[in-house]
């Protein structure tokens, strides 16, 4: 394509001109300024290609505010209605099952373990039999107690006959007064003799008992520790199994240290708190059961207050050691404003909500919030009963701006004036 371009400027201009012309132009300075022009020309025409097609569609023009059509657009949001309702009030916090009586079974007597009654994990009742120490030496030695007490009381008998002939000589003043003097004595020594015996006779009794060991506690025992056949001693420290109390239980759990006025308060007036008793995931309820304590100290390291719930586990889904989440209901607030949780909007200031008008125009309302339950939030400051406020899509509004409602949504507002009208009809017939 240059030939004919050169051919042109041949026929106009002769060639010596053309190129002192070429040699002028090919300096740095002019190409840098002839760049400079070819790319703003450039420019040039993209944007007035650009504003050509914009024209032609009518998609991004401009209006008189400066805003877009797109912005023009009415935006479709989701909305509730602010109600009076109940609305429980509920403290969580942590806690751990804790056994009120744990107990490890061990002997109270030396001997060879020749039976056990009891299966591992096995609920077992108080006094019931768990094993059994060869009894045999301590019926020797109960054998021995009471041959020995019989001989003493033998003794002790002979004793009183010859004080009673001694008393009767005396008396006839046929023998000393200090003969009596001694088989008196002697009579004593040997009664004391006697009442060691029986102790002896009690002691070889409650040692052959210990042979038997039963469960001081009722509550589900632990795996064996002992095997049948080892020898027993009273000195061992492992014993031979736990026995955990499962009904009742406790679960001992924090609360922090801001609760603490309005749960002393309820308790002197009303001490009767329910406590409900969660998984580890919450979602699940294990027991409920009532408060049975509070502490007497605040721990200074964590803020907390350590307080005590008793349950029935009746189920036994409660163990020992077992980590739960606690639920306990504080109070319960009457005739509240509620929404759903989602309709809160937090800002610089604080919370607020989005509120639908009659004209389906938005305004932005400030609140104060109470406490939230099952996915609606107490309103106590800022907004009536029987108000829309948006759930869903308010990150599109801004005050004064025209929403649109879905059909339903936008039934519901004339429903609630019916059912108020009818209230008030209702209300005037009364006498």
């Amino acid at each position: 394509m240059g030939a004919p371009i050169w051919t042109e400027l041949n026929h106009y201009m002769p060639a010596s001109k053309l190129s002192s012309l070429l040699a002028f132009i090919k300096q740095p300075r002019w190409l840098l300024i002839i760049s400079g022009i070819l790319i703003m020309g450039v420019i040039i025409g993209i944007r007035a290609t650009t504003s050509s097609s914009e024209d032609a569609h009518g998609g991004f023009k401009k209006n008189k505010a400066g805003g877009s059509k797109f912005e023009n657009q009415t935006p479709t949001v989701a909305v509730a209605i602010s109600q009076l309702a109940d609305m429980p009030v509920y403290l969580n916090g942590l806690g751990t099952v804790t056994a009120l009586h744990t107990v490890t079974v061990r002997s109270r007597v030396d001997g060879e373990l020749v039976k056990v009654n009891f299966t591992e994990g096995q609920y077992v009742k108080q006094g019931e039999v768990l094993a059994q120490i060869d009894p045999r030496p301590y019926q020797v030695q109960l054998q021995q107690a009471q041959g020995q007490l019989m001989r003493d009381e033998a003794l002790l008998k002979n004793a009183q006959i010859d004080l009673s002939r001694y008393q009767t000589l005396l008396d006839q003043d046929s023998i000393a007064p200090q003969q009596t003097a001694t088989q008196s004595a002697l009579v004593k020594q040997y009664q004391g003799t006697v009442e060691i015996d029986r102790a002896l006779v009690e002691n070889a009794k409650l040692q052959l008992s210990y042979a038997h060991i039963t469960a001081p506690v009722a509550g589900r025992i632990g795996l064996r520790l002992v095997d049948q056949g080892n020898m027993i001693r009273s000195s061992d420290t492992n014993g031979m199994a736990v026995i955990t109390q499962l009904q009742p239980i406790s679960v001992v759990f924090t609360l922090p240290e801001d609760v603490v006025p309005s749960i002393m308060q309820r308790w002197h007036d009303q001490p009767n708190f329910s406590v409900d008793a969660f998984d580890r995931s919450g979602n699940h309820q294990l027991a409920s059961g009532q408060l049975l304590a509070v502490d007497n100290q605040i721990d200074a390291n964590t803020g907390t207050i350590k307080l005590k719930a008793q349950f029935d586990n009746q189920e036994r889904k409660l163990f020992s050691n077992q980590f739960v989440n606690i639920r306990m209901k504080l109070d319960t607030l009457r005739n509240v404003v509620t929404v759903p949780t989602a309709a809160i909007q937090q800002g610089a200031n604080g919370a607020f909500v989005y509120v639908v008008n009659a004209d389906q125009t938005v305004t932005v309302k400030p609140v104060k919030t109470g406490p939230s339950e099952n996915g609606a939030i107490v309103i106590t400051q800022g907004l009536n009963p029987s108000e829309q406020v948006v759930t869903d899509g308010a990150d599109k509004l801004r005050e004064g701006i025209t929403v649109n409602l879905p059909a339903t949504a936008a039934a519901q507002p004339e429903e609630q004036t019916d059912k108020t009208d009818a209230q008030a009809r209702r209300g005037r017939r009364k006498p």
